[in-house]
């Protein structure tokens, strides 16, 4: 659980929220990427069902929304169980995924969905409807349309490699290497077949050890903007957001968790 993301949106909301979730492993992220892999996928899919299922016996105007949310792999795990045609006749009310890795086969079809003339780290999707993503640097807040019925925001970081890691690299370069570097990419970082793919892969080792805000390190700050889009809280201001971000600020600068 992360508590950068779950204390904002339990503020928002009055902490009239109820949260579940479950523990998908004991090892360590990467060694349960690599080795439990199926594991965490069929037991988000176990517990989304059963959630879902008794969800959905509620009376329609009296249920609360529902959201599905996740950092990292609990991303790619709620991802790969938010099975929209399953949801289709009675579908969720939005989810938010910060730090999906690069394997998430929902945001990669959404990654590959952007429109051409908007950057690889920070697609633009149709007129921004129904998904959208946010940085460091954009909150989400802009698109040429309101929001749909179904909220999807992706959080990804430029320079999270668990994010932008290619296996192809090892030959050609990413996506997003052919593109102008973002604000937290290096210009001197340039394509080398062979080395990028050990400079990548070196770089998803170190990524919790970068300054929040950059690499694998999402806070509470970048969070919050994301969770006010998605779940639109009433009475709701643009002078609230600032001062929780201050207010986030302040706990990050007394030494409070970044994440």
């Amino acid at each position: 659980m992360d508590p950068g993301s779950h204390d904002p949106v339990e503020y928002m909301h009055n902490g009239d929220i109820a949260t579940v979730s479950a523990q998908y492993s004991y090892l360590q992220s990467p060694l349960a990427l690599v080795l439990e892999t199926r594991t965490g996928l069929d037991q988000a899919t176990a517990l989304l069902d059963v959630v879902h299922s008794y969800w959905r016996t509620l009376p329609k105007d009296r249920r609360p929304r529902f959201y599905v949310h996740g950092l990292s792999l609990g991303a790619w795990s709620s991802m790969y169980a938010t099975n929209l045609f399953r949801l289709a006749d009675d579908p969720i009310d939005g989810a938010f995924w910060a730090g999906p890795p690069f394997p998430s086969r929902f945001w990669q079809q959404a990654q590959n969905a952007r429109e051409p003339s908007s950057p690889w780290v920070l697609p633009i999707i149709g007129n921004g409807s129904f998904v959208r993503f946010a940085s460091h640097f954009s909150d989400a807040s802009q698109a040429i349309a309101d929001w749909g019925e179904m909220r999807i925001v992706f959080l990804q970081y430029s320079s999270d490699p668990i994010v932008f890691y290619d296996p192809s690299s090892l030959w050609r370069a990413p996506p997003w290497m052919n593109e102008p570097p973002a604000e937290d990419v290096s210009k001197h970082l340039v394509f080398i077949p062979v080395v990028t793919q050990f400079q990548l892969a070196l770089d998803m080792a170190l990524s919790f050890g970068t300054p929040p805000g950059h690499g694998h390190a999402y806070f509470a700050q970048d969070y919050i903007s994301p969770w006010v889009e998605v779940t639109a809280p009433a009475d709701w201001t643009a002078t609230d957001t600032k001062r929780l971000k201050a207010h986030c600020d302040i706990g990050y600068q007394l030494g409070c968790p970044n994440r």
